[in-house]
C-alpha cells in the first residue's frame, strides 16, 4: 500500500470514528474494533471501502475482524490480498 492509499484509509477510518463521537487520535498499531472504538456496522462500511478501493473480494476467503483491527493490520491485508 502507498502513502496515499494509506492516508485514504486513515481518513475513513477517522471519519467513522468521529460519526461515533470519537475525536481521539488514532495509531497506526492501535485496535479499533477489538477496543470498542468501532462497531460491526462500522466493519460493513470499512470492508465496503477495501472492496471498492482496493478491488478485495471478501468473498473469497474466511473473515475474522483481527485481520483489519489496526490500520497497520489493514495495510498488511491489503498488500497480501493485493
Amino acid at each position: 500500500m502507498d502513502i496515499a492509499a494509506k492516508q485514504k484509509l486513515r481518513d475513513f477510518l477517522v471519519e467513522s470514528l468521529e460519526k461515533r463521537g470519537d475525536k481521539n487520535a488514532l495509531a497506526d498499531t492501535e485496535s479499533i474494533f477489538v477496543s470498542g472504538r468501532l462497531d460491526s456496522f462500522a466493519t460493513m462500511n470499512l470492508v465496503m471501502f477495501l472492496e471498492e478501493t482496493f478491488s478485495i473480494d471478501f468473498s473469497d476467503f474466511e473473515f475474522d475482524v483481527s485481520l483489519l483491527d489496526s490500520v497497520d493490520a489493514i495495510e498488511a491485508f491489503v498488500d497480501n490480498k493485493g
